[in-house]
C-alpha cells in the first residue's frame, strides 16, 4: 500500500488520504496493511519523532554491542574446556582462506580408515574424515570456569637401584659438579676451557636439570638448583629468546619440577614466564612469532627471515596446556590450542607438513622441505602427546598424527640398497624429490610410535618403530667411536661395487652433540616391551660417551665421530645432556619400569614429565 499524506494537519481525516491497493501476492493482507499505515499517519509529528529516535537508539546499541564479548555458560562441561578459546588482548584467529582448508592431498585414505577402525577396538569413535573445527570466537576469560585439575601427589625417589643406574648417577654428578664450579647460573658449561656460554641468560642447565636431579635422588644438588631459581632466576632482562626453546626447556622444566616435588615456587615462576611469552601470539594469524623479549614483552619473527619453524610453533602446546591447568588460567592453553587448530585446517601433503610457516599469513612456505628431522620433528610428536595429555578427548590431534604417520609410510620410508635398513628420508621442492638423508633427531620417532601403540593406535606401528630403531643403532655402531653423527646419508641404489655401503657421513655432519633421541626411543621400547636388548644397546652407547666425550671436567660435544684419534672436542655441554640423555639412560636402566608411570605422565620434547589429565 502506498499513502500520500497532507502534513499540514496533525489530525487529518480519512478524506485527507488517497489509497491505492495493489494485489502483489505478498503474505500481508490488505486490511492489515491499511490499518497499520492509517494508525502511523494518525500520529502527531512529535509522536513520530519519538519513534524515530527510539529506533535509531536501538540500532546504535545493537551495532555497539555486536563486537562485544560473547557470553558463555559458566557451567562449562570439562569435555568442552579444550574447545573454549581465549584471545584476551591478543588478536582473533586469522581465518584460513576457504580454498586451502584441509584439502590435505590425501590421495589414498584406505590405510587411514583401516587404522581408525583398529582404534575403534579400543573404544575410540570411527571417523572417515578429520573433524574440522569452527572459526575461533572471542571469549571472556572470566566466563570459562576452572579447568580440570590433576590429583597427583608429589613423587618420592630413593636413588639408583642397580650398578648401571649408579654409573649414570656418577656421570651426572661429575658433569653437574663441573657446571656448578665453572658456569653456575649461566646457560652452559664449557668443560675444557673451564668457562661458560650464555644463550638466553636464563640458567638453562639449572632449570633443565631440575627433574633429572629429583628423579635420580640427588637431593642436595636439587636443593641448590631450587634455591638459585627462587633467588636468582629473573625474566626481566631486555633480551630476545626463542619461544620454543624457552618453552620446552625453562617452562617445561619448571612445571615438571612443580608436579614432581609439589613446590609451588616453581609454578609461580612458570606463570611469570608464561605471561611474558604471551605477546608472541599477537599476530594476524594466531601463529606465534619465533622470538620474544621477556623484559619488554614484545615479539617478532626471526632475524633470518619472516617464517617460523613448523615444529617450533606446534611444540609448545604440552607446556602451555599444563600451565593453564596448573594455574587455573585458561588463556595460556587457549592461545596454543588456536595454533593447533589453525595448523589442523591447513593443506598438507598426505598428512605431512613443510618445515616453515609464516606467522603473519598463517600459511606454510610453499614447497619447503618435508622432514621428520630438524624443524619438522616434534610437530608429529606433539600431536600424539597432546591427545594423550588431554585424556584422548581431542580427536583431530589423534587423526592428524595418524595421517602424518600414514604419509610417512607412503612417502618417506625407504630402505638401503645392501642390507635393506629402513630409514626416514626427506622430500624437496615442488616435485617432492626424495633425499636419502636422516637427522639423528628423527630417531625420536621409534619411541613416539611405541607410545602410540600403547595408547591403542595401530599395532603395525611397532614394527616400523623397531626397524627404525635398528637403523639408528647402526648409525652408532658403524662409527669407530661408537657414536652417531648428526646426519647420515643412505645409499638406495644398488651398484656393481662389491664394497658398497648402506650409510655414509659427510665431514660437516660428523659431529655428536650428546643428543638424546636414540636413548629416548630405547627407553620407550624397553618400557613397553621389556626386551633387555634395548638396555644393552643403551649401555653400549653410554660406554661410548664415557670413552670419547668425557674430559677432565665433564662431558663435551665432539666434531668428529669417525676418528677415535681426532674427535675434535667442541668444549660445550648442552643442557639437554642433563634434561634428556642422562635422564633417559637412568630410566632405561630401571629394571622395575615403574619410576615414571607412562599411563599418568607424558614427556615433553625436552624430556620433562608432565601429568596426563582426564579431559
Amino acid at each position: 500500500m502506498f499513502a500520500a499524506r497532507n502534513n499540514d494537519s496533525p489530525a487529518a481525516s480519512k478524506s485527507d488520504y488517497i489509497s491505492l491497493s495493489i494485489n502483489d501476492g505478498t503474505a500481508f493482507g490488505k486490511t492489515t496493511s491499511r490499518s497499520v499505515w492509517r494508525q502511523w499517519n494518525q500520529l502527531s509529528r512529535f509522536q513520530r519523532n519519538i519513534c524515530y529516535f527510539a529506533v535509531i537508539t536501538l540500532i546504535i546499541l545493537v551495532i555497539y554491542l555486536l563486537p562485544g564479548k560473547t557470553q558463555v555458560n559458566t557451567n562449562v562441561d570439562e569435555s568442552d574446556y579444550d574447545s573454549a578459546k581465549v584471545v584476551q588482548e591478543y588478536p582473533k584467529l586469522y581465518k584460513v582462506p576457504d580454498e586451502i582448508v584441509i584439502k590435505s592431498v590425501n590421495h589414498n585414505r584406505g590405510n587411514m580408515k583401516e587404522s581408525i577402525k583398529e582404534i575403534n577396538d579400543n573404544n575410540v569413535d570411527v571417523i572417515d574424515e578429520p573433524e574440522f573445527q569452527p572459526e575461533v570466537n572471542q571469549v571472556d576469560v572470566d566466563q570459562i570456569g576452572e579447568p580440570p585439575q590433576h590429583n597427583m601427589q608429589p613423587l618420592k625417589f630413593s636413588g639408583p637401584q642397580n650398578d648401571r643406574q649408579k654409573a649414570i648417577v656418577r656421570a651426572t654428578k661429575f658433569s653437574w659438579d663441573s657446571y656448578k664450579k665453572y658456569a653456575w647460573g649461566h646457560d652452559n658449561v664449557k668443560p675444557i676451557t673451564k668457562g661458560y656460554h650464555d644463550w638466553f641468560g636464563l640458567g638453562l642447565t639449572i632449570v633443565d636439570a631440575l627433574d633429572t636431579l629429583y628423579i635420580m635422588g640427588m637431593h642436595e644438588e636439587f636443593q641448590d638448583a631450587r634455591n638459585w631459581i627462587q633467588n636468582n632466576l629473573s625474566f626481566t632482562q631486555n633480551r630476545d629468546v626463542n619461544l620454543f626453546e624457552v618453552t620446552i626447556r625453562v617452562l617445561g622444566g619448571l612445571l615438571s619440577a612443580y608436579h614432581l616435588s609439589g613446590d609451588k615456587m616453581f609454578l609461580d615462576k612458570a606463570i611469570d614466564l608464561g605471561d611474558r611469552m604471551m605477546p608472541a601470539f599477537s599476530t594476524r594469524s594466531g601463529v606465534p612469532f619465533s622470538d620474544v623479549n621477556l623484559g619488554t614483552r614484545s615479539a617478532h619473527p626471526p632475524k633470518w627471515g619472516p617464517d617460523s619453524s613448523t615444529s617450533e610453533i606446534t611444540s609448545i602446546q604440552l607446556e602451555f596446556r599444563d600451565l593453564s591447568r596448573s594455574s587455573k588460567q585458561p588463556r595460556f592453553e587457549n592461545a596454543v590450542a588456536q595454533v593447533s587448530e589453525h595448523v589442523h585446517r591447513l593443506e598438507k601433503y598426505d598428512g605431512l607438513v613443510p618445515i616453515f610457516i609464516n606467522a603473519n599469513t598463517g600459511l606454510f612456505r610453499e614447497y619447503a622441505v618435508i622432514t621428520l628431522g630438524a624443524r619438522g620433528d616434534s610437530y608429529y610428536e606433539y600431536l600424539l602427546k597432546q591427545w594423550i595429555q588431554t585424556g584422548k578427548t581431542i580427536d583431530y590431534l589423534r587423526d592428524d598424527y595418524l595421517f602424518g604417520i600414514e604419509g610417512t609410510e607412503k612417502h618417506l620410508v625407504k630402505r638401503t640398497a645392501v642390507n635393506k635398513f629402513l630409514f626416514i628420508a626427506e622430500l624437496l621442492g615442488a616435485a617432492r624429490d626424495v633425499k636419502p638423508k636422516m637427522d639423528h633427531l628423527t630417531c625420536y620417532l621409534s619411541g613416539t610410535l611405541a607410545l602410540g601403540v600403547h595408547n591403542g593406535l595401530p599395532k603395525r606401528h611397532l614394527e616400523l618403530a623397531d626397524e627404525l630403531l635398528r637403523t639408528c643403532y647402526e648409525t652408532y655402531v658403524i662409527q669407530p667411536t661408537g657414536l652417531a653423527p648428526e646426519i647420515t646419508y643412505f645409499n638406495i641404489q644398488k651398484t656393481s661395487d662389491e664394497n658398497q655401503k648402506d650409510m655414509y657421513v659427510k665431514t660437516n655432519d660428523a659431529h655428536n652433540l650428546l643428543r638424546p633421541e636414540f636413548i629416548e626411543s630405547l627407553y620407550y621400547m624397553w618400557y613397553f616391551t621389556g626386551n633387555k636388548t634395548y638396555q644393552d644397546w643403551g649401555w653400549k652407547i653410554f660406554q661410548a660417551f664415557e670413552n670419547y666425550t668425557k674430559v677432565e671436567n665433564g662431558y663435551t660435544s665432539i666434531n668428529n665421530v669417525k676418528n677415535i684419534y681426532n674427535t675434535r672436542p667442541r668444549d660445550m655441554t648442552e643442557s639437554f645432556w642433563f634434561a634428556e640423555t642422562l635422564k633417559y639412560l637412568y630410566l632405561l636402566f630401571d629394571d622395575t619400569r615403574q619410576l615414571i608411570d607412562l599411563n599418568k605422565w607424558v614427556f615433553n620434547s625436552e624430556g620433562h614429565p608432565l601429568p596426563i589429565y582426564d579431559s
